[in-house]
């Protein structure tokens, strides 16, 4: 669905990608990892069009989107959640919903809102909730059950379970994995929990340096003799 050719990006003058060459397979949870400062969420900004593209092209089932802004991105099923600031804290759960579905007709909306409380239905407790008082997994599921009702076709998912506890870390990998499976959504994920995460990925990049350094299988990368410098940056 997703193909990166050749990408130099950063932000203005700042050069933090360096010809990045990647595809996002159909209905796949694609996994980029690396250690901080590798230049992951830059990759994630640079295709939705959030971070500067000093050169290279990103194509979404073979049309250049390179230079597309990210409202016209959206409208076409690419949704991008950072790892904050990704819901209206001041409003409810119930108004968050009904702001992700503000681009479909009315008649839509109340389809996806189903599928995404299906998905979620954690949610239906707390629709009368302000989103600010959420816990963190709450707030991700709430900014995912958005992108589902805005019809992601390609969900990129920046660092989804920083912060949480092990127990809801597992819950939303759980989640990301049925989005693959039952929806049949293409995800491309950056996530530093990266065992976790590669047993839920189909393929795998790593960048170290703004540089990829390796592709392959996920399997491929968990099995690499040099797994723990390259994902972890341990010597």
């Amino acid at each position: 669905m997703l193909r990166v050719e050749e990408l130099n990006a950063g932000y203005k003058e700042l050069h933090i990608l360096f010809n990045i060459q990647a595809k996002v397979p159909d209905k796949e949870v694609t996994l980029f990892v690396g250690p901080n400062g590798s230049g992951k969420s830059t990759l994630l900004k640079a295709i939705f069009g959030l971070a500067t593209i000093h050169s290279g092209k990103v194509f979404l089932n073979d049309w250049d989107v390179t230079y597309l802004p990210p409202y016209k991105k959206a409208r076409i099923g690419v949704v991008y959640l950072p790892q904050v600031e990704n819901i209206f804290t001041n409003l409810t759960v119930e108004e968050n919903l009904k702001m992700a579905g503000y681009i479909l007709d009315e008649s839509a909306y109340p389809d996806n809102l189903e599928l995404a409380l299906n998905v979620f239905p954690e949610l239906k407790q707390l629709m009368k909730r302000k989103a600010g008082t959420l816990s963190g997994g709450e707030r991700q599921f709430l900014a995912i059950a958005m992108a589902l009702i805005r019809k992601a076709n390609l969900l990129m998912l920046d660092e989804p379970t920083a912060q949480l506890s092990p127990k809801l870390t597992d819950v939303i990998f759980k989640k990301i994995a049925y989005l693959r499976d039952e929806l049949n959504l293409t995800i491309a994920l950056v996530e530093q929990n990266v065992l976790k995460a590669l047993e839920v990925s189909d393929n795998a990049y790593v960048l170290i340096s703004g540089r990829l350094v390796f592709q392959g299988k996920a399997k491929e990368v968990k099995e690499h003799k040099d797994f723990k410098k390259l994902c972890m940056g341990i010597c």
